[in-house]
């Protein structure tokens, strides 16, 4: 909410608006169409229109980093299966990282109570946007340690010249439990930052135990950030190994070889991919439904986000299969580089720059990023009034066991200026192949891949006929970049 000081005025009138909008509205809006919902529902389960697509997109075309021809041959054919449903079709442009992984080596060369010269390999993988060692490595004692606090309590002294590991579990129990994504944010800070708190202190790499469960010795990618921070390389390792370092440490000193040879080159132009099905009613509101088109490069990107393509294109699809007419404009978007935006901008900033003046007449973002294990239900990251106004699709998506609703709080990619809705979904397994090589299509549930696009396409619908009043946002949409 702005400061009574600061555009005071424009809210004002934007206020007085929305209530000539409302009393609008309530004349003129029907009632939730169930039945078409319901049909919506059913045509989506019985479809295998996106598992067709995405074993073209996985198999054919493979993995999707931001830059590389993959990518740019990606979004050209999205872009040409929506056309080809008769859906208006454009690429808004985005500038995008391009880094190349190169060679990755890992060995202990010291280990305490050897009874020779041995080494043993380390399984590791690049953070993406890490700078490259010296072409010989960089061979250096290793300094394990268990969170950031212990980091700063070692200090410079335990830290400089060293190859600090960050040794910090994946709570695999809560998994278990079905709190997969909560396991994974616990972990993910170390990734993330870990190379620019070690590089203050002096060190000459920094690795992170992968932001997954133990599972076959994989080492799971993802973006490292340095911010203001010198630069080291970065990369992750399997827990495996990173279990048999800190029992070595334990032992005496440990000392690691690592040859990591990535290049970040120039930034490229990419787009995102735009698709409309023109409401019938209120064209110039807006319903988003979308999932990221770019992966990382270790596998072929199905679940992370293959899957959501495919389910969106499925979801648009059908409702074109059933010439069902949604009041307010259903807009299908492919982003692009969701993975490594943290290094050089991203399809989402480049959606709010380009249609900054338009974003008080979007009414929802749809996105979905759950792979394809069954869906339980949808978040809501919006006013109670919004729950409330969907809570007759309960009965329908309960036919899927997919009737959970959830309230959510937090500041996503859009939460100044729509309601944000998020298909969520069994997750023990998700993080088991996350950003590894092992995210390829025979991961892939056909039934769960259906049940999700079932969710997005029903979900979509309704947010494109609910009226205005009980969709509006309980905050007033600010300029980009505030």
């Amino acid at each position: 909410m702005p400061s009574p000081s600061r555009d005071f005025a424009p809210w004002f009138f934007l206020a007085a608006a929305s209530l000539l909008s409302v009393a609008a509205s309530r004349a003129q809006s029907p009632p939730m169409p169930l039945a078409t919902l319901d049909q919506i529902q059913s045509a989506a389960l019985e479809s295998d229109y996106g598992y067709r697509q995405l074993d073209y997109l996985c198999n054919k075309i493979g993995p999707r980093m931001p830059g590389t021809p993959q990518t740019a041959a990606a979004v050209a054919w999205v872009a040409d299966r929506f056309r080809e449903m008769g859906l208006e079709v454009s690429l808004e442009p985005v500038s995008v990282p391009h880094w190349v992984r190169g060679q990755e080596t890992g060995e202990l060369v010291k280990i305490p109570g050897a009874p020779g010269a041995f080494t043993q390999k380390v399984v590791l993988t690049a953070l993406g946007g890490s700078v490259a060692t010296p072409p010989e490595g960089i061979t250096a004692p290793v300094t394990v340690v268990h969170d950031f606090a212990e980091l700063e309590r070692r200090g410079r002294t335990a830290v400089a010249g060293k190859i600090v590991l960050f040794d910090v579990p994946f709570d695999s129990a809560l998994a278990e439990a079905g709190y997969g994504h909560d396991a994974y944010l616990r972990v993910v800070p170390y990734r993330v930052g870990g190379a620019a708190r070690a590089a203050r202190l002096g060190a000459v790499a920094s690795l992170v135990r992968s932001a997954g469960p133990r599972n076959f010795r994989l080492a799971h990618t993802g973006s490292v950030v340095y911010r203001d921070a010198p630069k080291i390389p970065a990369a992750a390792i399997s827990a495996e190994d990173a279990d048999l370092i800190t029992h070595l440490s334990s032992q005496g000193e440990v000392v690691m070889r690592i040859v990591l040879t990535p290049q970040n080159l120039a930034s490229e132009r990419s787009a995102n991919v735009i698709a409309d099905l023109r409401g019938s009613e209120f064209p110039d509101q807006i319903v988003i439904v979308s999932a990221h088109l770019d992966s990382w490069d270790l596998g072929t990107g199905a679940i992370d986000n293959g899957a959501g393509i495919a389910e969106i294109m499925q979801a648009a699809a059908v409702l074109q299969q059933l010439k069902v007419k949604p009041r307010r404009t259903v807009r299908f978007i492919a982003w692009m580089n969701e993975e490594n935006a943290a290094n050089v901008g991203n399809g989402y900033d480049q959606y709010r720059e380009d249609h900054k003046s338009e974003l008080a007449k979007h009414a929802a973002n749809i996105e979905i990023d759950v792979g394809a294990w069954h869906p339980v239900g949808y978040s809501i990251y919006s006013s109670p009034s919004l729950m409330n106004a969907l809570r007759p699709l309960s009965a329908i998506l309960a036919k899927m066991n997919s009737g959970v609703v959830r309230m959510e709080s937090y500041r996503g990619d859009f939460d100044d200026y729509m309601p944000n809705l998020e298909p969520f979904a069994d997750a023990r397994a998700y993080y088991d192949s996350h950003h590894t090589v092992a995210d390829t299509f025979s991961m892939i549930d056909p039934k769960g891949l259906r049940e999700n696009a079932a969710l997005v396409a029903v979900l979509g619908f309704a947010m494109a006929t609910l009226p205005w009043e009980v969709i509006q946002h309980p905050r007033p949409p600010v300029e980009a970049g505030q």
